[in-house]
C-alpha cells in the first residue's frame, strides 16, 4: 500500500488496521518489484504519471487509470446506472426545459456540498442559473464541466447543519471485484447528532441496491465506492455517487473490517 505521509485521517483512523494486512510505503521507489499497489489517498492529482512510474518499477495499480476515469466523471457511469440514480444532464450542451426543479448542480467529478445553498442546490430553474454562474466562477469546479441533476428528496436526519445542507439516510460501501468489503453511515462528521436515528446494522435495501450496481459495474472498475441513500416516503434506495476506492474517505466504515476483507480477496 502506497500513501501520503502526514495525512492525519489516514494515520489515525486507517493505518493501524491497514498495516496489519499490507506493507505500507510512503515512497514509491521503495515498493518491491512485482507488487499490486493500492495508492490510498495518493493517486491524485497525477494518476497517469503514478501509473507510469509504478509500471517502470515493475508493479501495477489496483485500479488502472482508465478504471479510475470511469468513476471520476459522472457521465462515464451514468449511462450504466441511469435507472438507479438521479436524472442527470450535462450543462455544456443542454438544460432540460420540461423540469422546473428542484435540482443539484456539481462538477463532473466534485461538488461544493459545503456551500449547499449557493453552489449546489436550486429550488427551480431561476435559482439553477444562479448556482450555475457561481460554479462557473469556481476555478476548481468549472474546468471539470458542470452537470445538472434532478433532486429527488431523501430522508433527512438533521436539518441544515451547514449552509442548509441536509444530512440524509446515506451509506457508503467499499467494494472489490463485485463483492462488498464493508459499509457504514456516510455522514461521519454528524454521527453523534443522529446516532439515535440510524440503524445499528446497514439496511438490507441499501445492500441489495449495491449488489445490483456491482453486477453492472464490476467489469468497469475493481475497487469502487458506492454511496446510496433512502428516498423520502418510500422504502426505495437510490445511487448517489460512485468513487474510486483508492481515494475515498472511509466515512463510518470499520477500517479493520475493510482492510481484512480487502486482504482476503486479494491474496
Amino acid at each position: 500500500m502506497y500513501t501520503r505521509k502526514g495525512f492525519k485521517p489516514w494515520e489515525q483512523e486507517e493505518l493501524p488496521s491497514a498495516s496489519k494486512y499490507f506493507p505500507v510505503y510512503n515512497q514509491r521507489t521503495l515498493i518491491p518489484e512485482g507488487s499490486l499497489v493500492i495508492p490510498r489517498y495518493s493517486a491524485l492529482p497525477f494518476y497517469k504519471e503514478l501509473e507510469n512510474d509504478v509500471k517502470i518499477l515493475g508493479s501495477r495499480l489496483l485500479n488502472t487509470y482508465n478504471q479510475h476515469n470511469y468513476v471520476a466523471d459522472i457521465i462515464n457511469w451514468y449511462g450504466d446506472l441511469e435507472h438507479l440514480t438521479f436524472p442527470t444532464w450535462t450543462l455544456d450542451s443542454y438544460f432540460p426545459d420540461n423540469i422546473e426543479g428542484p435540482f443539484v448542480l456539481k462538477g463532473r467529478t466534485n461538488s461544493k456540498k459545503d456551500k449547499w445553498n449557493t453552489h449546489m442546490f436550486a429550488k427551480n430553474r431561476t435559482e439553477a442559473i444562479k448556482v450555475l454562474n457561481n460554479l462557473r466562477d469556481d476555478d476548481f469546479i468549472e474546468p471539470q464541466g458542470i452537470v445538472l441533476r434532478q433532486y429527488i428528496p431523501l430522508v433527512k436526519l438533521l436539518e441544515d447543519p451547514i449552509n442548509k445542507m441536509p444530512v440524509t439516510m446515506e451509506y457508503r460501501f467499499f467494494c472489490l471485484d463485485g463483492k462488498i468489503l464493508s459499509s457504514g453511515f456516510y455522514w461521519i462528521n454528524f454521527v453523534d447528532e443522529v446516532k439515535d436515528l440510524i440503524p445499528t446494522e446497514t439496511p438490507d435495501g441499501a445492500t441489495k441496491l449495491v449488489e445490483q450496481v456491482l453486477r453492472i459495474v464490476e467489469d468497469k472498475i475493481r475497487f469502487v465506492v458506492i454511496d446510496v441513500a433512502l428516498k423520502t416516503n418510500s422504502n426505495e434506495w437510490i445511487v448517489v455517487e460512485l468513487n474510486d476506492g483508492q481515494q475515498s474517505g472511509i466515512s463510518m466504515n470499520d477500517p479493520e473490517v475493510l482492510y481484512k476483507n480487502l486482504y482476503q480477496i486479494l491474496i
